[in-house]
């Protein structure tokens, strides 16, 4: 993936370590070189000096083809403006955003900005979020992840599995799910069937939420 992350404080100089790490190109931004050094001899991506909401240094960190943008910083303002540039003059694919004010989360809501509360920000969560990007996030509770994702069966034999085998192998729990078509929506069973293209609401533990990715679209 290419992956721009805007602040490079202590939770953004992690998450990109751990997203050099796992082999994606990483751009970081931030106004103040003297951060980099956060980063570290290890760090594998590249670095760019500038205000993260402006277009240009946006451009130079190689946002028109960004699958990523993180806005990180220390400022709920600055991480805003950089969430809604991305999004709307880019259309970066998917864009999470720092939150530090707990009151602001309606806002945040309301806007259709995915952020994590800067009250429970840990860099780990933000990782898990991002390779879950294909599915819509719901809620963190504890050590799980609430999702919410069209059942991507592309890769398997079937075009069909049951609810029962999907646990038994992952170790998450289905919620509720509803047809493709609009056919059926229902709280499943473990002897429920889910098809291709089906919307699923899940449980999943986040330490497991990378090997299940790949059941996550749309």
């Amino acid at each position: 993936m290419n992956i721009i992350i805007v602040g490079c404080g202590r939770v953004g100089s992690q998450l990109a370590m751990l997203f050099s790490q796992g082999d994606n190109n990483v751009v970081v931004v931030d106004s103040n070189p003297n951060t980099f050094y956060n980063l570290g001899r290890e760090f594998e991506g590249s670095t760019v000096t500038g205000v993260g909401f402006d277009e240009d240094v946006l451009i130079r960190a190689g946002v028109e083809t960004c699958d990523v943008l993180a806005a990180v910083t220390d400022q709920d303002n600055s991480n805003l403006m950089i969430a809604e540039v991305g999004r709307k003059l880019f259309d970066v694919p998917y864009v999470l955003t720092r939150l530090y004010n707990p009151n602001r989360e309606s806002a945040y809501l309301q806007l259709g900005l995915d952020f994590v509360c800067g009250t429970t920000l840990v860099a780990e969560e933000m990782y898990s979020k991002v390779l879950a990007a294909h599915g819509k996030y719901v809620e963190s509770i504890g050590d799980f992840e609430i999702m919410r994702f069209a059942l991507d069966l592309s890769d398997k034999e079937t075009d069909n599995i049951a609810v029962g085998e999907i646990e038994r192998d992952h170790e998450i729990r289905i919620v509720a799910f509803e047809r493709k078509d609009d056919s059926l929506s229902s709280i499943p069973t473990k002897d429920s069937i889910l098809y291709q293209g089906d919307t699923v609401i899940a449980c999943v533990r986040s330490d497991l939420l990378e090997d299940f990715s790949t059941y996550m679209t749309g």
